[in-house]
């Protein structure tokens, strides 16, 4: 099992950074694909970004390539999101997930965090 934390949203004006994180216990973490999901209010959840477990594998929605960048390090557990040049939509919770295979549908992915919420403002 892995249990997942996020952390580091926040308001950030248009254009500005921020850098998301997530937190896993659980010995089997190096084990899992990991991804980041977000949801607006009214909207579905979407896919954003996802790594393999050496790292070495990314793959990023059409929206954020060039934006985002998603990494992580097996030593701390821990999977990152650096976002970049934040617009009004990309405001939404942001979720961490876990997967035994690399994917972009959220039906693979097995284990959820609770979210971080990013507000941009114009």
């Amino acid at each position: 099992q892995v249990q997942l934390v996020e952390s580091g949203g926040g308001l950030v004006q248009a254009g500005g950074s921020l850098r998301l994180s997530c937190a896993a216990s659980g010995r089997t973490f190096s084990s899992y694909r990991m991804g980041w999901f977000r949801q607006a209010p009214g909207k579905e959840r979407e896919f954003v970004a996802s790594i393999s477990v050496s790292g070495m594998t990314t793959y990023y929605a059409d929206f954020v390539k060039g934006r985002f960048t998603i990494s992580r390090d097996n030593a701390k557990n821990m999977v990152y999101l650096r976002m970049n040049s934040l617009k009004p939509e990309d405001a939404a919770v942001y979720y961490c997930a876990a997967a035994t295979k690399i994917s972009s549908s959220a039906n693979e992915y097995e284990y959820w965090g609770q979210g971080t919420q990013v507000t941009v403002s114009s």
